[in-house]
């Protein structure tokens, strides 16, 4: 490894981990960056994974305080999350992400678009609630095995599924966000450790940028008024959009 790429991989972990903090797709910016430095496809996404997970200890600690209020969403949610995880990182050892790829950038629009359009929804009522909080609980599986297999994206459409069941403190939102989504990709770090599908030397220089970018990604995003992060986290998701959309089709 050049010490152009040890730079660049540093610089490229340390902006998907302040992404990552705010809304997801951090992944965007470092798979990329290791397919520049000649890593084969599927290495590049697992050690990306790996890579990344370290970091989000920043984030967590930075939104400790809000962990109390969704202790109990949570555990409903965490054994979904492990069930979901352990298949994708499964999926990804087994067969190529070109196919599956090539509905995320329509995955990923409608769900930001979702996140968009349900802050001007009314509140349900504690019956609807019951009924969202299962359609939540529903989707968050194909969005656990979607964030092992690729990842990309997966805060956008986690943010959705918490903004359909009523949750409305954004910081809460992002809080328990960071939680499943660093849960998931621990999953999937151990899986593709344990396959031997990790260059260490590129890891280790992502988690060096991501440690930083997660902690002050999420530390700074608490001082910024909770509508301003609704809008900063709708313009990632069309932009993480925009380049799916481009990667793939164009």
């Amino acid at each position: 490894m050049t010490l152009l790429e040890l730079f660049s991989l540093i610089a490229a972990g340390c902006t998907a981990g302040a992404v990552n903090a705010v809304a997801g797709g951090g992944t965007l910016v470092t798979f990329p960056v290791l397919l520049m430095c000649g890593t084969p496809p599927v290495l590049a996404n697992a050690t990306s994974t790996v890579g990344l997970v370290i970091g989000t200890a920043g984030s967590i600690v930075s939104f400790r305080r809000h962990l109390k209020a969704i202790r109990e969403q949570l555990w409903r949610f965490i054994p979904i999350c492990l069930v979901g995880a352990a298949f994708g990182s499964w999926l990804l050892t087994q067969t190529s992400d070109d196919q599956f790829s090539k509905l995320v950038p329509f995955l990923v629009l409608f769900a930001t678009m979702l996140f968009f359009i349900q802050g001007f929804l009314r509140k349900p009522h504690a019956t609807s609630r019951r009924n969202t909080l299962w359609f939540s609980l529903a989707l968050q599986l194909p969005v656990a095995i979607y964030g092992a297999f690729f990842g990309a994206g997966i805060g956008i459409l986690m943010l959705a599924s918490f903004g359909f069941m009523g949750m409305t403190n954004i910081h809460e939102m992002n809080a328990m966000k960071n939680l499943l989504g660093s849960l998931i990709n621990v999953v999937a770090a151990v899986w593709f450790i344990a396959a031997g599908m990790v260059n260490w030397p590129q890891a280790l220089a992502l988690t060096m940028g991501a440690l930083v970018g997660y902690y002050f990604g999420a530390h700074y995003s608490q001082r910024i008024e909770p509508r301003r992060v609704r809008h900063l986290i709708t313009a990632i998701g069309l932009i993480i959009s925009i380049v799916m959309f481009w990667r793939q089709f164009g």
